[in-house]
């Protein structure tokens, strides 16, 4: 054989090892739940259900029993994973903003270290992704049921259960779209068990014949605690929708046992989603094991934060008290970590993005905020490692009305500090592990609150969390002028065009509606929809076109009521919103502006059982108007709502945050027709052709 050029020789001997380094560079598939409190995990003790497929990789791998989530909300938590910065740099700060996909992040930073990078299942930042080769996400939250996703920007519905669904590209990804001659980073993300916590086909009668365990402080009344804990709206005992529970209460149950009864419908269902997730991460993990992947691909799985599963009494997440604040971490890593390992140390989502770059072998940007957790993997703990760690929540008010907070957590205390309510908690998690007093107060624990509050100040400024919001954040709007709002209709549903749940408007403007429950039939002057008291028209999400912000508007229906109490229409909450509703038979309308409330009410009541023309309008001088058949009832001095509310647009009931003084949810029960939005002012012409039918 003749011998190799000298040049080319060099070339060879030179790039082998570069060839070998390459390969040995592992796969990452980051698999993420929505919502999966580590107590339901049976590797982390749970004692309400088993999990064997995410046990076999607590079992072949480790355990990181210190989690946490630096805001224990959706959007924000997969922003921070994806940037390795926090909340108030990489600007999403609630699940109200969309994810600035220009800023640096982890998607194409991997990109440029050579790995080939995927997003499949849930999103949920507002923004298409960026950075990633191959996408294929669920629009907003998503259906459990034949959910459409959105793959590579084109739109396209599919039949089945969610968590199969995903699956099922995940493992197509993996088999017939990746370059099998370079790493991968896949991010596997799950919509399950978030709310309403709808189980798989395989997994419908689940703990039918059980009653799961009760967590002790189901019945807790709070008084341990602040002003917050009180005030919250989200108890199992009055804020779990018919939607959450999917049927009536027995007859007469009532108290405790309602209470009771409430626990096993709500958790039932979350376990059984998990019940899905923890069956399709056993194909994943075969799939990985028969193709031979499984050497040198690092599974890491988690949740976007922890979830009250009726601790407390409550369900949701939110709050930095440990059972929303905690995560499960599980990583295999085959040859490289070891298996049945326990990591006590804290670690954080904030960790995670340098964690994915070190893996790669590739640079951290100086100004990610977290710590790669590889040396931890590896076995060995930094002298350095950190000993608390930071958090902060910013939705309030919103739904579940948690109020805003920050708070310091060391391994054996926690410093809340409720700063809009200027109220704060301690809690010594050693002597209190479920954190049912807080003895900021008491003299015993002065030294430690003095500590506790010096180390929450180095943490802020630490993290450069001064109370200005540095990144992401789009500026404010220049506000529309209301007097040059145009006259147009924004909706229109008049329920003659319904095609499985789908509502069509008729306004031209694509506001269509969902419809959950209900039935057609004949109305005033055509067709109407019958609503009882269980049902609603909603839209998934709210987009800026629906957005009331500085509008004028005519909002309003024919309407039969066959109650007292019901809403017309709604959206948003106590702090940005409207709502036309009857208290009593009292109509209503509503408007909350930067949390401020104004109200008109008319001066009698609606007949029952009896056709209405009802309309709520606010002028372009801002006046609220209550019109009952064409004619104005009442008006009274208002506001203009400054911006997009977060809660969803519903015709026949307030499922969220409640706009006006009463509790949700709230349901209408009667027929509504012909429902309209118009933004501009009132226009008589209008207003008396849609009160004559036409």
């Amino acid at each position: 054989m003749d011998r190799l050029p000298p040049a080319l020789a060099f070339l060879i001997t030179a790039l082998v090892p570069l060839a070998a380094a390459e390969a040995e560079r592992p796969n990452i598939v980051f698999v993420m739940a929505d919502d999966h409190a580590n107590h339901a995990l049976s590797s982390y003790g749970s004692v309400i259900n088993e999990t064997p497929h995410l046990d076999r990789l607590a079992a072949e791998g480790m355990r990181f029993t210190s989690a946490f989530v630096t805001n224990s909300i959706c959007a924000p938590s997969r922003a921070v994973i994806l940037t390795g910065k926090h909340s108030h740099l990489n600007g999403v700060i609630t699940n109200r903003e969309a994810f600035d996909g220009s800023q640096q992040h982890i998607g194409p930073l991997l990109q440029e270290a050579g790995y080939q990078t995927a997003i499949i299942g849930k999103w949920h930042l507002k923004s298409d992704p960026t950075g990633f080769d191959y996408w294929n996400i669920l629009p907003g939250q998503g259906d459990y049921y034949d959910p459409d996703m959105i793959e590579m920007g084109e739109r396209k519905s599919h039949e089945g259960y969610v968590t199969d669904i995903i699956t099922d590209f995940v493992l197509d990804y993996l088999e017939n779209r990746r370059d099998r001659q370079r790493p991968f980073f896949l991010m596997y993300h799950h919509k399950a068990p978030h709310r309403e916590w709808a189980p798989g086909p395989d997994h419908l009668t689940l703990y039918d014949d059980v009653d799961i365990p009760e967590p002790a402080t189901l019945f807790d009344d709070w008084s341990g605690r602040g002003t917050a804990a009180r005030v919250q709206e989200m108890t199992v005992a009055h804020h779990l929708t018919p939607r959450d529970l999917k049927e009536d209460p027995p007859e007469g149950l009532e108290g405790d046992d309602l209470v009771r009864w409430k626990y096993q419908r709500y958790i039932k269902d979350y376990l059984r989603t998990i019940a899905s997730i923890d069956d399709n991460m056993g194909r994943l993990l075969d799939y990985l094991d028969a193709s031979g992947l499984a050497e040198n691909t690092v599974v890491v799985y988690t949740s976007d934060q922890g979830f009250f599963l009726g601790d407390h009494g409550w369900y949701d997440k939110r709050f930095m008290y440990e059972e929303s604040l905690r995560m499960p971490l599980l990583v295999r890593w085959p040859g490289r970590v070891d298996a049945s390992v326990v990591r006590d140390e804290m670690v954080l989502n904030l960790d995670f993005a340098q964690t994915f770059l070190a893996l790669a072998g590739a640079d951290e940007p100086g100004d990610m905020q977290g710590r790669s957790l590889l040396p931890l993997l590896e076995g060995e703990t930094p002298d350095d490692w950190r000993q608390s760690i930071y958090y902060r929540y910013y939705e309030y008010p919103a739904v579940h009305m948690v109020h805003k907070h920050y708070g310091v957590r060391t391994d054996r205390y926690k410093l809340i500090h409720f700063h809009e309510l200027k109220e704060w908690e301690l809690y010594d998690l050693v002597e209190d592990p479920d954190e049912m007093q807080s003895v900021y107060d008491d003299p015993a624990y002065a030294e430690v609150r003095t500590e506790l509050e010096a180390e929450l100040a180095r943490l802020r400024d630490h993290y450069r969390d001064d109370d200005t919001i540095v990144g992401g954040i789009e500026p404010p709007r220049t506000p529309r002028d209301p007097r040059k709002v145009v006259r147009e209709l924004a909706v229109r549903y008049d329920f003659a065009r319904i095609e499985g749940d789908r509502l069509e408007d008729l306004s031209g403007k694509g506001h269509h509606g969902i419809v959950e429950g209900g039935e057609v039939v004949a109305g005033r002057f055509g067709r109407a929809l019958e609503l009882d008291g269980r049902s609603r028209i909603f839209r998934r999400e709210t987009p800026e076109s629906l957005g009331p912000d500085y509008r004028p508007l005519v909002v309003g229906a024919h309407v039969r009521p066959a109650a007292a109490d019901g809403v017309v229409a709604a959206i948003g909450g106590v702090s940005h919103g409207y709502s036309l509703h009857l208290d009593g038979g009292v109509p209503r309308f509503v408007i909350n502006a930067a949390n401020v409330s104004h109200e008109v009410v008319a001066p009698s009541p609606l007949p029952l059982d009896a056709w209405s023309h009802l309309a709520g309008a606010v002028g372009p001088d801002g006046r609220l108007w209550l019109l009952v058949d064409g004619r104005v009832v009442a008006d009274a001095p208002g506001a203009f709502i400054r911006q997009t509310p977060a809660d969803v647009f519903e015709v026949g009931a307030d499922t969220g945050s409640p706009v006006g003084s009463y509790q949700t949810p709230r349901f209408f029960r009667g027929l509504i027709e012909d429902f309209r939005l118009y933004w501009g002012p009132l226009d008589r012409d209008t207003m008396e052709a849609w009160v004559g039918g036409e």
